[in-house]
């Protein structure tokens, strides 16, 4: 076994007679387990007449089951000090919550009856709505929503799932029934798009038979996981500004479609990235907008490499008055970086950083679950965590810079900048 930086994780992986997918690793740090499944359920599947579908789903898939009433499971779950998370991202509903290990085959019972059996209650809907439109209207007063939004519709147009507002809108919200929701839990949960990963101070093998018990009878027909397109590609720069009266700061969102997960050029774009918005106070971004010439109160990047090829963005937030520089000062970094590269010493640091943080990451019983459970999804191997250290150690400079000459192309880029109106007194 090759050594990595931290003890390593020796998980047990085990298929199910239906389909579901089981992964255990035992901890004793803590007498305390981890749960974090998923199912192919995210807002990526959203119907194109009920954007937000998913959404308001994982709002209401807790409150009650056809056996147990909205107050009869929280009980069931309060009674036992856990507390279940519900999130949606564009492939996945995920379910995640932490319980004593002397518990552990109660609550993952629970956890199995909310996932297998939820019953979407007039009632409850009802009571979630609200909620769910109330976000959306502070979505639509936040100008970082607001560009962020825009420049993934941008760049993925036409229906993409990944151009899609996550939330849908409030005509949709408002659009969407109690047998929607029913019909979306129907189609979209199955034991074959099922991940259940449980960590903590519960043998392995156990583990996995708790999770035989709980979902080893379900029985629904199987789902088809997300597979979006690849998006057009960007061939010409485009600037949109939108205009929200009363706004005292202009937020930015500049970027462009780069690759999936399982690309080879992963690396090279994770590192750099780190050089280029993430390492210290904001990476080469911050050190020239914030901190140097005082123009952001934000900015950063990010690089999200997904099933479809994801987005690589740079976002800030800019008094009115900076936007075009700022802008400049992004196409200028970005250009500089396609043209030279990074330094060996900004590699060696970020290298050492993203290294480094796993240790960190792997502390918890949650940050293994959520680990493992995304090698799992993309496909990486049980033993992920330590072909890290050596994947990211052998990233060259060349690489880096192949990846920035191809990718960090101002004259490609989609901007859009929300905020207040030109002219406007702030």
């Amino acid at each position: 076994m090759a050594t990595a930086l931290h003890r390593g994780l020796v998980p047990l992986r085990a298929v199910l007679g239906n389909g579901a997918t089981v992964i255990a690793e035992q901890t004793a740090t803590h007498p305390a387990v981890t749960l974090h499944a998923s199912v192919e359920a995210g807002s990526g599947h959203d119907p194109d007449d009920r954007l937000g579908l998913a959404h308001f789903a994982a709002r209401v898939v807790d409150r009650g089951t056809w056996s147990k009433s909205a107050d009869q499971l929280a009980e069931a779950f309060d009674d036992r000090g856990v507390s279940v998370s519900v999130s949606v991202s564009r492939h996945l509903m995920t379910f995640t919550c932490t319980c004593l290990a002397d518990d552990v085959g109660d609550v993952l019972a629970l956890v199995a009856d909310v996932i297998r059996n939820a019953s979407f209650a007039g009632s409850q809907v009802e009571k979630r709505r609200p909620a769910i439109l109330t976000s959306l209207k502070q979505d639509e007063d936040n100008p970082a929503v607001v560009s962020t939004e825009a420049l993934m519709a941008a760049l993925y147009p036409g229906g993409h799932p990944y151009g899609r507002r996550a939330k849908g809108t409030p005509a949709s919200v408002q659009a969407a029934t109690r047998d929607d929701l029913a019909a979306f839990h129907t189609t979209h949960f199955s034991p074959s798009g099922l991940r259940v990963v449980i960590v903590g101070d519960v043998a392995r093998e156990r583990a996995v038979a708790l999770a035989e018990q709980a979902f080893g009878d379900w029985t629904a027909a199987p789902t088809q996981a997300l597979a979006p397109s690849v998006p057009p590609a960007i061939v010409e720069r485009r600037l949109s500004t939108m205009a929200m009266p009363g706004k005292v700061q202009s937020d930015i969102a500049y970027g462009f479609t780069s690759i999936t997960r399982n690309d080879a050029r992963y690396f090279p774009l994770v590192l750099m990235n780190t050089v280029l918005g993430q390492y210290g106070l904001g990476g080469r971004l911050g050190d020239s907008i914030r901190e140097r010439q005082g123009m952001a109160y934000y900015v950063f990047s990010g690089f999200e490499a997904n099933v479809a090829p994801g987005p690589l963005l740079v976002r800030a937030g800019v008094n009115p008055a900076n936007v075009e520089r700022a802008i400049a000062s992004i196409d200028e970094e970005l250009t500089r970086m396609a043209a030279d590269g990074v330094t060996a010493s900004e590699l060696d640091d970020s290298k050492r950083y993203l290294v480094g943080s796993m240790p960190r990451t792997l502390e918890t019983n949650g940050g293994i679950a959520a680990f493992l459970h995304t090698a799992e999804f993309h496909g990486l191997g049980l033993d992920y965590d330590e072909q890290l250290p050596a994947l990211i150690e052998a990233v060259t400079l060349d690489e880096v810079h192949a990846v920035a000459r191809e990718f960090l192309v101002p004259a490609r880029a989609s901007i859009v900048v929300a905020g207040p109106p030109a002219g406007a007194s702030v």
